[in-house]
């Protein structure tokens, strides 16, 4: 039996029981639940999933997840292949500073300029344990091509960390 890879997006006003709404199809379909992310942000329940269902059961299981909108909880299914294996060397990333406008698109326009892929990123505000005020942190895997320049990318990284006045460590 061949299966198909799917990932699907989940977004739906946060209440008991939305994890359940949309595992209960994959389940019925013959599916397997094998990665997800979720998070409540705002009042607002999102996430991803990936999953994997038997290929005959596709078209049913968005349908049965379609449905779902009824109840306010819109899920996006993507079909997609599995990327062949390539050789990439994952690198962590960790900053944190006085939170202000620009944080993520600045280091994120960076690691993308030197052909360094996001693999994970978690985002969130804390307070600053001394001088008050909220600190902003940014916890990363990045996966860059084995052959890649991570050396100009660190360099790189600490020019903007200087220039954002943060604390990154990449490694």
């Amino acid at each position: 039996m061949t299966h198909s890879t799917l990932v699907l997006t989940v977004i739906g006003r946060d209440r008991p029981g939305l994890v359940s709404a949309v595992s209960a199809p994959v389940e019925a379909r013959g599916g397997s639940w094998q990665h997800s992310q979720m998070a409540r942000l705002a009042g607002e329940f999102a996430g991803i999933v990936l999953v994997s269902v038997p290929t005959g059961e596709v078209e049913g299981l968005e349908r049965d997840l379609a449905a779902l909108e009824a109840d306010g909880l819109r899920v996006e299914v993507r079909r997609t292949d599995e990327p062949a294996d390539q050789q990439v060397a994952a690198v962590g990333l960790h900053l944190l500073g006085t939170d202000r406008p620009g944080i993520v698109a600045e280091i994120s326009r960076t690691i993308a300029a030197h052909g360094v892929g996001i693999e994970s990123l978690t985002t969130g505000l804390r307070e600053a344990p001394m001088a008050g005020g909220l600190l902003f942190e940014v916890t990363a895997e990045l996966v860059a091509p084995v052959d890649g320049d991570l050396e100009s990318l660190r360099s790189a990284l600490e020019q903007l960390a200087d220039e954002l006045m943060v604390d990154l460590t990449l490694g």
